[in-house]
Formats: C-alpha cells, structure tokens, sequence
C-alpha cells in the first residue's frame, strides 16, 4: 500500500522517450502513480517504445494544468534538485529521505517532483515542495537522464518499503559437524602436499579455520572444499604408486556424502 501512495509528478518534461524510460523506472520498482504538470506535447509513439511492458502505465497517467494541483492531495512533497541555493540547501539524499517517505505513505499520498531536463525545478516549483532531493554524482558529469534519477530514487523507496525479499540460498548453513569434518581433509591433504610440516600444522589449520569462518559456508559449498581436499589427497597418493610402479588408488567419488 506504501508504495500505491508514492506519485511521481514530472514537470513539463520535453521528451516522450524520457516519460517512457520513467514508466518502466516506476514498474522496476512497484511504482505506479505517474502525473505531469504543466505537460507540454509529446511524442507518445516514443514514449510508449521507451517504457516497454509498462506501456500501460502512460494510459493511467494524469495530467494537471499546474504542478499546485499535481501536489494538492500530497502530505509531503520531495523536490528533487542538482542546484545550490537558499531554498535548496537543505537537500538530502534519496536514502535519507526514503524512510519518512514510506512512512509518510502508510496513511497519506507523498510526491516526489522531477523538473525539466533542461533546468530542473524552477524557484515557483520549489515553494510547492516540503522536502529537497539532491543525487550524489561525479563532480566530472553531475548531469542525470530524468528516467536515471527516478529510477535512483524510485529504487531507495523500494528498499525502505520493505517489500525486498532476499533470495534463499539453496542449500543451508553448514553444521559445526561438516566443517570440522572439512578442515580434517584438508589439513591431510595439505601435510602430503608439504604445504606445512606435523609442527606447524596446528597453528596453519587454525589460520585456516579463521579465513573459512570470515563468511557463511553452506553445505554445498563445504562439500566443494572437500572434494578439492579429496581430490589432491588422491593425486599425491597417486603419483607415488606411480614413482613405485605400483596400481594407482581409485579415484574417490565427486561427490561427499
């Protein structure tokens, strides 16, 4: 519902390609509510190109003589702006901003306005706005496409509603069991590889529990890290049968049970 509540308002944008590229901004991130004031003639064969499948969105979309009348049922209105100035000093970023727009949202409409390519929001546009957006860009080209701003902002709503649901990973969390079963292969291996001696192997095997515990292991990825250990126990065992010219040892299976 928080999301429904969020408007994106454009003023007087030029091209129909730009409308377009923000209606497909707007679905990529559960937005819907798309108005333009002071709307100027557009090339909707463009726009209609440019948004894709969210073609649909330019048919819903409204249209207001002034930007006071896009806003009037909005509570909390965001300008957005790359200039300094008296009135705009006071911007933040859209991540600052985005909780109290969600929250704003739960239970009132909430604007967020986007100026003309060419010169952004005017004085006259910002004495309608509550809040100031400002994207962080590069000093070199702090020039944003208005499709790329919404989208930047439309994604930090997106974050702060709540609504992201990480991906599962497939396979759980390896149990202290597997993993100790792991670091035991391993430190056979790395001994027949003379990778470190009987004396120094306590001290390596702890090094080398530290680096596997810097992150998550899962039980796929543990039975990988076995496999490799299996796999270059066998190689050495092979390769002395080999220097002795005795049978070969079989060749352990792909996959750790």
């Amino acid at each position: 519902m928080r999301l429904k509540n969020i408007r994106i308002v454009l003023v007087s944008p030029a091209y129909g390609g730009n409308v377009g590229g923000v209606c497909r901004a707007m679905a990529n991130m559960g937005l819907s509510d798309l108005a333009l004031a002071e709307p100027r003639e557009l090339d909707m064969g463009e726009a209609r190109m440019m948004a894709c499948h969210a073609a649909p969105m330019l048919a819903r979309m409204q249209r207001f003589s002034t930007l006071g009348e896009a806003v009037a049922d909005c509570s909390m209105v965001i300008g957005t702006t790359a200039r300094t100035g008296l009135y705009r000093q006071h911007a933040r970023t859209p991540r600052e901003w985005a909780p109290q727009a969600i929250a704003a949202a739960q239970s009132n409409r909430v604007a967020l306005v986007f100026g003309t390519e060419q010169d952004g929001l005017s004085n006259a546009d910002v004495a309608h706005c509550t809040q100031m957006i400002s994207i962080p860009s590069h000093a070199d080209y702090e020039s944003l496409n208005l499709s790329q701003a919404v989208l930047i902002c439309a994604y930090e709503l997106y974050l702060a509603s709540g609504e992201v649901t990480p991906r599962a990973e497939k396979s759980p969390e390896a149990p202290a069991a597997l993993r100790e079963r792991m670091l035991a292969m391993w430190e056979t291996a790395l001994l027949k590889i003379g990778f470190m001696t009987d004396e120094k192997a306590e001290h390596m095997m702890l090094g080398l529990g530290r680096i596997f515990g810097r992150g998550s292991l899962t039980v796929d990825d543990v039975r990988i890290l076995m496999g490799i250990a299996r796999q270059t126990d066998w190689a050495v065992d092979a390769a002395r049968s080999l220097a002795e010219g005795a049978p070969a040892p079989v060749a352990p299976a792909e996959v750790e049970s």
